[in-house]
């Protein structure tokens, strides 16, 4: 039976989820890839035993993860009846419903039908009672928001969820829904969004300051760009790349000569700040206290190890920003 390492908290450091009283690890670990039918059991008990034995107490997953739709959270369940579910009190588990998860017309987007059905299928799925957020995957906009607010209220109210956030949300919809939330007293706590040196938008739309500003925690994923802001592309693409594998998130045609030369510009400023490229890119979307957690994905034990080394340097000097935001101009502008 596992057990946990007992100085599991040591290394990692948490931050105030906005201003609630949820605290998450800098670094959360997602289950979007490599938890589907597609992989081995045993790499994925691996995955999330280094994840928790390094103080990542916070587990993303969303309903329609897999291939194919709910295997991760199924293959979650397996692990924490394999042993991590006795530390559940030490856990904070996440899953989300808005995205198509099965046919006819109550199986997507943001009706209560959708979302109370959705999150009974997933606690069987993961074997659990309740989860800890709750977040609706995506903004609908055929279904009235006070309708998706009040669905998310209930479901806390019932006790199948302890908290709740949205996803992919701009800033007028964040703004809208978080005064509903406000109204009804929901612990709403929490914006996930996509966001790396690559992809910037939330701070161009002015949506990263405004949750930061109004009390709500925000967290990334995507920090490595699907893996293009690691070492893995700095030759070009290799065979063993989820770009050969799997298309669908990150095409061949994203990897230009332009993007190839910004990431070996880039690495070579992580080599002298003495971190890896990916350890670079996970601590600059933390470097201003704006962002709460980073949702890393892992294939190898060894990249949450990687991922986790960014505790204790994630401050960046304004010559290293400056020098960051000139490499990806330039690169934007080639």
């Amino acid at each position: 039976m596992y057990q946990a390492d007992e100085r599991r908290y040591e290394g990692m450091q948490y931050s105030r989820c906005g201003r609630s009283g949820l605290l998450l690890p800098l670094v959360s670990l997602g289950l979007w890839h490599n938890f589907g039918t597609d992989a081995s059991f045993e790499d994925m008990k691996g995955l999330c035993r280094t994840a928790f034995d390094a103080g990542i107490t916070h587990f993303d997953l969303a309903n329609n993860y897999g291939p194919v739709n709910g295997a991760a959270e199924e293959n979650f369940g397996r692990i924490l009846n394999w042993g991590l579910g006795a530390y559940r009190d030490e856990l904070i588990i996440s899953t989300k419903a808005g995205h198509e998860m099965w046919p006819g017309p109550y199986g997507d987007m943001g009706s209560k039908k959708h979302l109370t059905a959705s999150l009974d299928q997933s606690l069987k799925r993961m074997g659990l009672e309740y989860v800890d957020i709750f977040y609706h995957h995506r903004p609908d906009p055929n279904t009235p928001l006070e309708e998706t607010v009040l669905a998310l209220d209930a479901i806390v109210k019932s006790g199948k969820a302890l908290y709740v956030g949205i996803s992919k949300y701009n800033k007028e919809q964040t703004a809208e829904a978080m005064k509903l939330f406000r109204e009804l007293r929901t612990p709403f706590v929490i914006h996930q969004s996509r966001y790396s040196l690559f992809e910037r938008s939330i701070e161009s739309n002015g949506l990263k300051r405004f949750v930061a500003a109004n009390g709500c925690g925000m967290i990334a994923f995507s920090p490595l760009a699907q893996g293009l802001l690691t070492d893995k592309y700095l030759h070009g693409i290799p065979e063993d790349s989820r770009i050969r594998r799997d298309g669908r998130f990150l095409k061949e045609s994203a990897v230009t000569k332009e993007r190839l030369t910004q990431i070996a510009a880039l690495n070579e400023l992580a080599a002298e700040r003495g971190q890896s490229l990916a350890q670079m890119a996970v601590s600059w979307i933390l470097r201003d206290g704006e962002v709460t957690s980073v949702l890393i994905g892992a294939s190898k034990p060894e990249q949450i190890l990687d991922n986790v080394g960014i505790v204790g340097n994630t401050h960046f000097t304004e010559e290293e920003q400056e020098r960051i935001d000139e490499i990806v101009a330039a690169s934007s502008e080639g």
